[in-house]
């Protein structure tokens, strides 16, 4: 697939989407010295996944207003335009925007609502946004940041999910939050299966009532899981070049292709591209590497993708028939 294919993506964190030149260069605007999280060649440099989440708070750390939010979703959204994609979905927290205060968080979303129609309108790329909790902030915590989703809810702000440590609390704890965010027309993703293992999708499923899970591919370990997943209709919000970079797998040792020949819907996102050195562009050469996938397999995957987005029908119509008509 090329990178001007059309392609759907639905598991970006807007922060760690952020370019590492746009991120130095709002540590110079801000006088903040954040030169530690990078190496010599200027890329993001962490050591393991926890080294990861440290490495992506200090560059979150100069994204201080509602202006640096609008500036970064307009240069994320470009990159992901180049790359073929006409439907991103973004995970936002209001712990980085506003500190879960809700009128604060409101100028956040205002900004980057607005920069995402100046993007739709000059890139051709349709952005929704999902409201996440982060794990390991915790549960009460998830409580506010619910709240604030539940006060934006909307065309826009479309869902709701977690996100974070895994290994910190239990999905159950965050159940108010979730129950609320439903309660709000919110649609539910979590993330599971990355760091935790099949029991944590389980818990997921369980405890949040969610339609979607952010990685999953940890559920490869418990094939009675598998089959429920693809019984149920779970989405899978796969991420290959994530799990690759952070030594969860080899690319051809990767489940997405045993997933989805087990009849499991993936799909296929980048998660925070730059951290990685990926693209949806690269993730896509790679999986036709590893598994000889071809165009016709990808715009399947796709069109799995624009089915479980967390958009109105008449965006979702629209993607599908542009879909189409790369075909």
């Amino acid at each position: 697939m090329s990178k001007t294919s059309p392609k759907v993506e639905l598991h970006l964190h807007l922060e760690g989407a952020a370019p590492p030149a746009f991120i130095r260069g709002m540590a110079r605007e801000k006088h903040a010295d954040i030169a530690g999280i990078f190496d010599e060649a200027g890329h993001y440099s962490y050591t393991d996944f926890w080294h990861f989440l440290k490495v992506y708070d200090a560059a979150t750390s100069v994204l201080r207003t509602p202006e640096d939010y609008h500036r970064l979703t307009l240069a994320v959204l470009e990159e992901s335009a180049a790359n073929g994609v006409i439907y991103s979905e973004c995970f936002l927290s209001p712990d980085f925007c506003g500190g879960r205060d809700v009128s604060a968080w409101r100028d956040y979303l205002n900004a980057i609502r607005e920069a995402a129609e100046i993007a739709e309108k000059r890139d051709g790329i349709t952005l929704r946004a999902i409201v996440t909790a982060v794990r390991h902030i915790g549960p009460e915590a998830a409580r506010e940041t619910a709240l604030c989703a539940a006060e934006t809810a909307g065309d826009f702000l479309t869902g709701f999910g977690l996100a974070g440590d895994e290994k910190l609390h239990k999905p159950k704890d965050f159940a108010w939050a979730f129950d609320a965010a439903r309660e709000a027309g919110l649609r539910l993703t979590a993330h599971a299966g990355e760091w935790g293992g099949p029991e944590s999708v389980r818990d997921a499923l369980a405890d949040l009532k969610v339609e979607r899970i952010g990685h999953g591919v940890r559920a490869i370990e418990d094939l009675a899981l598998v089959d429920e997943l693809a019984e149920q209709g779970v989405v899978l919000e796969v991420c290959p070049g994530s799990n690759v970079a952070l030594g969860l797998y080899k690319w051809r040792e990767h489940p997405i292709a045993e997933l989805d020949r087990r009849g499991v819907k993936v799909t296929i996102s980048t998660d925070d591209p730059p951290f990685f050195h990926t693209t949806m562009t690269r993730e896509h050469e790679r999986l036709a590497e590893a598994f000889d996938w071809d165009e016709g397999q990808f715009l399947r995957l796709h069109k799995v993708a624009a089915e479980a987005a967390f958009c109105d029908e008449a965006t979702r119509a629209r993607i599908l028939k542009q879909l189409e008509t790369a075909a």
